[in-house]
């Protein structure tokens, strides 16, 4: 692509190190007509901040976050994060020559096997990890950047160590242990017990958790009251579909383009819905001095994705068995382009597990509105659309947040709001 002729990428890569002190190297080179960058994270960093999803943290709070401020023929269109540091030159510069190379080596290094050990832990811990990942497991292996478990993965597997060994092992610590020979080492010191336990999502989530909704009803109506008018005066919001809430409990699950989705949607959902409705909110975001209040007074439930991975997923029950709503937005971002992001299973495995159907929500426009990055909104038109419920039964996690995508997709093909 001529473009890329003009891009400065030693300034680039600067930029990138600037932003986020978890990546420790970055070369960017011409890939397949893109710019792509190779990321050598600071896994001492990681440690340090108690980082379990390293490659999200990369993802959103270097690249995006750099894509975010810089037009389309300077953005990266793809990465890939390596566990060695890039190669270099005597003068210690990267030798960008050899990047290509570099980047298929470091695909087939966690291919190579190696010599194993034959204990109860390490072949129990493997056989259960091969049930989550159809990546080759070896001793250096990186559960995440390798075996590319994610944060339900880790539930799984943290409740199978406590099962099968009495070991409990919380996220400080497992920051210290993504790598599996320094995993088994610390589960084979610390076992109480060798009694390998199968494990589900229906026991894991019927667990008793100590955990109490705070109900802020008044708040909540008053917001509503005040803040509907406005939304639909400055962004000439439209709804539809308000029939379409069951009378049962329900996840509603809407797309993800703004900031401003959380606060527009919270003053659409009609009155006897928003009364008894919970929003699922990261903590990291939302924790803050200036959002705490709101929070406090939102009937908000904060999880966090570093921490306390098993008592967020668990929190999520709570409304559906004091028969509440739960607002979970399955993409778990902001979208960077208006697209649909991936729909994570978090909220398939509550629906299925808890018997609980999912209220499918358009949410459109609000990308135009305040895209990522912007500090205020600017008016743009807006529309929240309930969908018809989609029923769990008999289908399987992944193919239950398939069809809640493909549902809201095929909505926005249908009536799209802004043209491209």
């Amino acid at each position: 692509m001529n473009s890329h002729k003009e891009v400065n990428i030693p300034k680039i890569e600067q930029t990138i190190l600037k932003i986020s002190n978890v990546v420790k190297e970055v070369a960017i080179f011409i890939h397949n007509n893109h710019l792509f960058a190779l990321i050598y994270p600071d896994f001492q960093e990681a440690k340090n901040r108690k980082i379990i999803r390293l490659e999200n943290e990369i993802r959103w709070y270097a690249v995006e976050l750099y894509n975010m401020k810089v037009k389309n023929d300077q953005k990266i269109k793809g990465y890939q994060i390596v566990q060695t540091p890039l190669p270099k030159d005597a003068k210690g510069e990267v030798e960008r020559s050899k990047l290509e190379k570099f980047m298929k080596e470091q695909a087939l290094l966690c291919g190579n096997m190696e010599d194993e050990p034959k204990d109860k832990v390490y072949q129990s811990i493997k056989i259960f990890l091969s049930t989550l990942t159809a990546e080759p497991i070896t001793l250096s292996s990186h559960l995440e950047l390798d075996l590319h478990l994610d944060s339900l993965n880790y539930i799984e597997l943290f409740t199978f160590i406590e099962k099968s060994f009495g070991v409990h092992i919380d996220e400080a610590q497992f920051s210290q242990m993504m790598i599996m020979e320094v995993l088994c080492h610390y589960v084979n010191e610390k076992k109480q017990k060798i009694t390998i336990t199968d494990i589900n999502w229906k026991t894991i989530l019927n667990e008793k958790i100590s955990f109490d909704l705070i109900y802020s009803s008044l708040p909540i109506m008053i917001y509503k009251t005040l803040f509907l008018p406005l939304y639909k005066l400055y962004f000439s919001l439209k709804i539809s579909g308000s029939e379409n809430f069951p009378k049962q409990p329900c996840i509603i699950a809407p797309s993800h383009q703004s900031m401003l989705d959380g606060f527009i949607l919270a003053a659409a959902l009609p009155y006897n819905v928003l009364k008894k409705t919970f929003f699922l909110a990261y903590q990291i975001v939302f924790d803050t001095k200036i959002m705490r209040p709101i929070v406090q007074n939102s009937q908000t439930i904060l999880i966090d994705v570093n921490k306390d991975l098993k008592a967020s997923m668990q929190k999520s029950t709570v409304p559906f068995k004091n028969g509440q709503n739960l607002v979970v937005f399955p993409e778990g971002a902001r979208s960077r382009d208006r697209e649909l992001l991936e729909f994570k299973k978090f909220f398939a495995i509550l629906s299925i597990e808890l018997d609980i159907p999912v209220v499918p929500v358009v949410l459109d426009g609000t990308f135009e509105a305040m895209p990522a990055g912007k500090l205020f909104p600017r008016p743009s038109r807006v529309i929240i659309k309930y969908l018809k419920p989609i029923y769990p039964k008999g289908l399987s996690y992944d193919a239950l947040a398939a069809k809640v995508k493909e549902a809201i997709h095929e909505e926005m093909i249908k009536h799209p709001l802004h043209i491209k």
